[in-house]
């Protein structure tokens, strides 16, 4: 059994092999609850670099077969091969080729969902998982969901789990013989509909290949409580230049910036302010610690900061600019150091080039939205 992750009272398990979930170990679950479930795991450390370097190969695979790909996470997609069949077969043949391909370049097994739609394409990936095939043919959706349990819809979780419980609804099949009215008194009007159309397998969502994120974030739990202003604000530092050198990345700038706070005791809080459209690392510094002087008291340990970038907007040359900024010649020059640092960062990793006040190795999880 292996657990990608560590075992200390703050780290989590970012996933682990197939060995390890038969002793319960699961992902997100705390790293010490892990090595209690099973003292004999392996634990590893995460490698993001490598994860993404794979994802580009197997993705690479996927753009043999279709351009209309929308991935879901580093090992995830959906494909839309509907036309593709004159040159490579039918769903199934497309499928089998695609893991054939795949191993054949990372030596990696895919599990695949073939379907008319989303949903039941993706509830059959994870039905033979770790190699598997499954084929669910157009017109037996109903059939193929009908036995599988209530909690595979999509939504249906903690809240609307226990009301369909309630009512005998335990698997797919009972939610198809209840009628929409019923659902929707039980669930509401939205939901009600979303869980009368996926019982039934319909989902008419298209696969969206240029989908853009709605924000950019970055967060980190630490080993140790932060309990100093100077050690916070650097922290703040780091991760707004993560978040910055995303923005720059995509040609985007945010509106508004959300600072997210977990104290020692795990309260939490989230405090967002809109601004001018900005990418500047320092600029996003500068409000999140404000709100972080707003809301901490500067002596209760922090076990928990994040920085994320909402409201995006292309195009930032355009965007107005606040009166009491510096003119265009210095914002000019501010963009040109920054876009120096992304690319020395890029070719040589990130602590390759930081600011003097950017904390640095502070951090046991970090997570991107």
């Amino acid at each position: 059994p292996v657990v990608v992750g560590g075992d200390g009272p703050r780290q989590v398990v970012a996933t682990c092999s197939y060995e390890a979930r038969r002793f319960g170990v699961r992902s997100a679950m705390p790293g010490t609850q892990a090595r209690r479930l099973c003292p004999h795991a392996v634990f590893v450390p995460p490698r993001i670099e490598v994860y993404a370097a794979v994802s580009r190969q197997i993705h690479a695979v996927f753009s043999r077969f279709t351009d209309r790909i929308e991935p879901l996470s580093l090992d995830e997609a959906f494909l839309d091969v509907s036309g593709c069949e004159a040159l490579f077969g039918d769903g199934a043949t497309i499928a089998s080729r695609i893991k054939d391909e795949v191993r054949a370049a990372t030596s990696l097994t895919v599990s695949v969902g073939v379907a008319t739609s989303k949903f039941v394409a993706k509830v059959a990936s994870d039905l033979r998982k770790p190699d598997g095939l499954v084929v669910v043919a157009s017109g037996c959706e109903r059939e193929f969901l009908a036995p599988l349990p209530v909690s595979l819809l999509w939504g249906v979780g903690d809240k609307a789990l226990p009301l369909l419980h309630a009512r005998s609804l335990r698997t797919i099949g009972d939610v198809q013989r209840a009628s929409r009215e019923d659902l929707v008194r039980w669930l509401g009007d939205n939901f009600g509909n979303h869980v009368h159309l996926l019982a039934h397998g319909q989902d008419p969502r298209a696969v969206e290949s240029e989908r853009e994120a709605k924000s950019i974030g970055n967060e980190l739990t630490f080993e140790k409580d932060l309990c100093t202003k100077e050690a916070a604000e650097s922290t703040l530092l780091q991760l707004c230049e993560r978040v910055g050198r995303r923005l720059r990345k995509d040609g985007r700038s945010t509106r508004c910036v959300r600072l997210k706070l977990r104290l020692f005791d795990f309260s939490t809080c989230t405090r967002q302010r809109a601004i001018p459209a900005t990418q500047d690392d320092l600029a996003l510094h500068a409000v999140v610690r404000d709100l972080l002087r707003l809301e901490w008291n500067g002596t209760s340990g922090i076990r928990l900061l994040g920085v994320t970038a909402t409201q995006l907007v292309a195009n930032a040359s355009r965007a107005q600019q606040s009166l009491f900024e510096p003119g265009d010649a210095g914002k000019q020059k501010g963009m040109k150091v920054l876009r120096a640092m992304d690319a020395i960062r890029d070719r040589y990793g990130e602590d390759a080039c930081r600011r003097g006040a950017a904390r640095r190795g502070s951090a046991r999880g970090e997570l991107d939205d």
